[in-house]
């Protein structure tokens, strides 16, 4: 049944319980048969399973088959395991990396359990005690006071001024006045969860007022269990990095199965037409050769570049507070196009303030409100207490009137406490004269029609109609502004009223004045969404607020220029599945909304093939950041569940950080493609030299020294890309499409060309090695030819690497220098020649002392290819130009 739509009587009926609780019989038979009143915990993964599944990789597959091969060939002819220990160190170094991930999901829903009371105080056996939230079950009476976490969903039997924190379920910022009555439909098909005012739930926290409920849900039956559970159904999706570079490692793995086929078959039908025969000994040869493509063509340290690179962003990224918790996540937030974020504690400070005032005698007024609260404050330090009240205390503060020296001045010596019924509050006090002052505050409407004078000058005047609907007037500018307004009166006293009931003291007061109070805005998230429209990003606010507030807010930031581009959730239950896509980008703003509503908001997005982003603080927000693309937590005013389910944590909560974050999101995702057109043009020219040197009958390269090319002359400069500074423009861009593939915008046939090029410079080092070393130039096996070709294409990769620096670009107009580049194209070249140089490491390499003018030419044909590429740029430049 709904509760909140049935009577008290009808609850403790249904739930076959009384006013005197269970008995402790009854509630031990009630434990075993719906279980503690916890969350379910999650599985993970064991260290063991995850570190397999990076194995599972098809590219790391194929190279522990070439370790195998490798192998057997080491084996079969004596030779150096210098290939099977290169192959193996690449393969665990991957899997390493994808193993050394942020902890999973699941820990949001240990954080969830974390929410819930310790210990709850139920009435059994007639008698109230303590006992362990968790041995909580359907039936129980539950005793509320101020300060309690509500330990379970209930519905309220008493309440005495209760008011409950719910911001954490349904993002209202102001507390909730609870009651016990029947709540009407009003026309409605539902009650939203945050108008059920007469239930409370887990999770929310009593901040005011005392209450007694009878539980209606444990555990995973209650609205956080709800949350819990749509949580462990949510599914991680890929981010459009990973599923690029999945579909690249596919095609790869394709190509290097078919290019081993094709050169096996074409080297057994060699061996056969030369007349050697085939044998064991031609087949180990021939596999060896298919293990040398395989290795050329799987660009090894891609895996680990790509993790670097996303690491030192994400390094950088925390220095400017936004705390990454998945790598792979961090290039999402380039091509992000929606920011569905929360308003309270997101776009909103939350906290009450006082920013409007209507009346006489402004300082009069902010000293009634203050004295007329049970907010509290020490030293210069905020009020403590119901939000509305601290907020009205904050203002006096700020006036120069700290409450604890009001209280000296004006003592507070009775009071007609605050109820929901009459909606009101009056305290009295004595003067330091003396006299006796009481002060009233409460809803204007309420509090106007109790008043009969008004203050003017000091002095109190009759209060005139006129008056009436001027003030009337001012109530209204405030609300339209979606401000919380208060209206404060005063009321002398000769001595102290024997009767201090409300009737006998709310009446024939005096108005002082209004106060309108609002969760403001942070004053850098104006500025924040500006820059995100101007980076092609659109701005959308949900909350659980009220629609007025919700519009007011969004206005001031621009997230909408008008009130039809807000709808509340019961509007948007109104809207199917099917429609929502249609309709989902006439609006901006969502008011009203519950947990549901947010994640079915950001599937809407997603399904119109959007990349989107969703910002939250509370518990309600965990589902919706979950599903989004990339889940944007509040590191100060976060709880931990929403901490564990995002993606990016904000250490500021700050969201003018999401910019820069997208900001550098977009720079990793161009340095990482530049990474990515190197190291593949690096492949392809170093498969198309082995291809090329197979099919003519000789070894340009064995696969220990293309594992070598790969890791060293490949990597360090890779890496180094991976530090270039972002272009000027890079904020003033669409966000890019995440169906584009990793080779849009040309870079498939730039790669192809670059590739293209190396391989003739790579061929001809190695034929000028074997003219200098045979003099002749017939085409036969030349340690000179391997040695210099080895050279050539080492040195060339790390000059190329300063052509990548910018995919059109002349590097000869690039601002500044990486330093990083530099650094690597040193260490490159110290190591390469190092390992030609050096006889213990030629000997491993198999490779021959070659000449100072072999050296010199290696190194020219290598250098050569910056004029080419610069040559190559320009004529695409005039191409553009041409064309546009």
């Amino acid at each position: 049944m709904k509760e909140y739509l049935a009577d008290v009587e009808q609850v403790l009926q249904d739930q076959k319980s009384t006013k005197d609780g269970l008995s402790s019989q009854e509630a031990e038979k009630r434990l075993e048969q719906f279980g503690k009143n916890k969350l379910k915990e999650g599985k993970k993964d064991s260290l063991i399973k995850r570190f397999l599944a990076e194995l599972a990789d098809p590219m790391i597959i194929i190279l522990i088959a070439a370790a195998v091969i490798s192998g057997v060939m080491a084996v079969v002819h004596g030779d150096s395991f210098a290939d099977v220990i290169i192959i193996m160190i690449v393969v665990i170094i991957n899997a390493v990396l994808g193993v050394v991930q942020e902890s999973k999901a699941e820990k949001a829903i240990e954080a969830l359990q974390r929410i819930a009371a310790a210990t709850s105080n139920v009435i059994r056996d007639g008698k109230q005690i303590t006992i362990k939230s968790e041995d909580l079950v359907p039936g129980d009476i539950i005793v509320l006071e101020a300060g309690d976490a509500v330990p379970a969903d209930a519905r309220i039997m008493e309440s005495a001024s209760m008011k409950i924190e719910e911001a954490a379920l349904t993002g209202e910022s102001v507390p909730v006045n609870k009651v016990c009555k029947l709540l009407n439909l009003d026309g409605q098909k539902d009650v939203p969860l945050g108008d059920r005012k007469n239930m409370c739930y887990m999770g929310s926290t009593i901040v005011y007022g005392r209450g007694e409920a009878v539980v209606t849900g444990t555990g995973m039956n209650t609205e956080m269990g709800k949350i819990a559970d749509a949580l462990s159904k949510a599914k991680d999706d890929e981010t459009p990095l990973q599923r690029k570079l999945n579909q690249l490692s596919k095609t790869l793995s394709i190509l290097v199965l078919v290019i081993c086929v094709v050169i096996f078959a074409v080297s057994l039908i060699r061996a056969a037409a030369y007349g050697t025969g085939i044998n064991a000994e031609v087949i180990l040869n021939v596999f060896m050769v298919a293990v040398s493509l395989a290795v050329a063509a799987i660009p090894e340290g891609l895996a680990a570049v790509v993790t670097i690179v996303l690491s030192m962003g994400v390094t950088k990224m925390s220095a400017k507070n936004a705390v990454i918790r998945r790598l792979t996540a961090v290039e999402t937030l380039g091509c992000t196009q929606i920011i569905c974020s929360d308003k309270t504690g997101t776009l909103t400070q939350n906290k009450m303030t006082v920013v409007d005032h209507a009346g006489d005698d402004e300082d009069r007024l902010a000293m009634a409100m203050a004295l007329c609260s049970d907010a509290k404050v020490e030293g210069d330090c905020d009020a403590i207490g119901e939000p509305t009240e601290c907020a009205l205390v904050n203002d006096a503060g700020k006036l120069g009137m700290p409450k604890y020296e009001l209280e000296k001045k004006y003592p507070r010596i009775g009071e007609a406490p605050f109820d929901s019924g009459r909606k009101m509050m009056s305290t009295i006090h004595k003067t330091d004269d003396g006299n006796v002052i009481q002060f009233t505050k409460g809803a204007p409407d309420v509090v106007l029609k109790k008043c009969t004078k008004i203050l003017r000058n000091g002095k109190e005047v009759a209060l005139d109609d006129d008056t009436r609907k001027e003030i009337a007037h001012q109530n209204k500018e405030m609300a339209d502004q979606a401000l919380r307004v208060l209206c404060g009166a005063q009321r002398s006293w000769d001595q102290v009223p024997e009767d201090q009931s409300p009737e006998n003291l709310e009446q024939d007061l005096c108005y002082v004045g209004l106060s309108g109070m609002i969760d403001p805005i942070r004053p850098e998230v104006k500025d924040a969404v500006s820059e995100c429209r101007e980076a092609g990003i659109r701005p959308i606010m949900i909350t659980g607020d009220h629609i007025d507030t919700a519009v007011a807010i969004a206005k001031q930031l621009g997230i909408i220029k008008s009130a039809d581009e807000a709808i509340t959730g019961a509007q948007l239950d109104d809207i199917s599945d099917s429609d929502l896509p249609e309709k989902i980008e006439q609006y901006s703003v969502y008011a009203r909304v519950q947990p549901e509503h947010k994640v079915r908001i950001v599937k809407g997005w997603k399904s119109k093939g959007m990349i989107v982003a969703m910002t939250g603080d509370g518990v309600n927000d965990a589902p919706s950041i979950k599903t989004a693309d990339i889940g944007v937590g509040m590191g100060i005013t976060g709880t931990d569940v929403t901490k564990n389910v995002a993606d990016m944590v904000l250490a500021d909560d700050n969201f003018a950080t999401i910019v820069s974050a997208v900001e550098e999101g977009r720079r990793i995702y161009d340095n990482i493609r530049k990474a990515i057109q190197f190291l593949l043009a690096s492949n392809i020219a170093e498969v198309l030299a082995v291809f090329i040197a197979t099919l003519m009958g000789f070894t340009i390269l064995r696969p220990a020294h293309l594992l070598w090319i790969n890791l060293i002359t490949d990597c360090f400069p890779a890496l180094a890309l991976g530090m270039e500074k972002a272009e000027n423009d890079i904020m003033q861009r669409e966000p890019r499409n995440s169906r584009d593939g990793i080779f849009a915008g040309g870079m498939g046939f730039d790669i192809v060309l670059q590739g293209a090029i190396v391989t003739v410079l790579t061929l001809l080092s190695y034929f000028i090695g074997h003219r200098l070393e045979a003099g002749v130039w017939e085409i036969t096996e030349s340690a000179d030819g391997m040695t210099m070709a080895f050279l050539t294409l080492a040195m060339i990769e790390i000059f190329h690497s300063f052509n990548m620096r910018s995919r059109r670009g002349s590097i000869f107009k690039m601002p500044g220098q990486n330093k990083w580049l530099w650094g690597a194209m040193i260490l490159s070249f110290v190591l390469s020649t190092g390992v030609i140089e050096i006889p213990v490491f030629a000997k491993a390499f198999s490779f021959q002392t070659i000449e100072w003018n072999e050296y010199l030419i290696a190194m020219g044909l290598a250098i050569s290819i910056i004029p080419i590429v610069e040559v190559v740029k320009l004529i695409q430049r005039k191409f553009k130009k041409t064309v546009s």
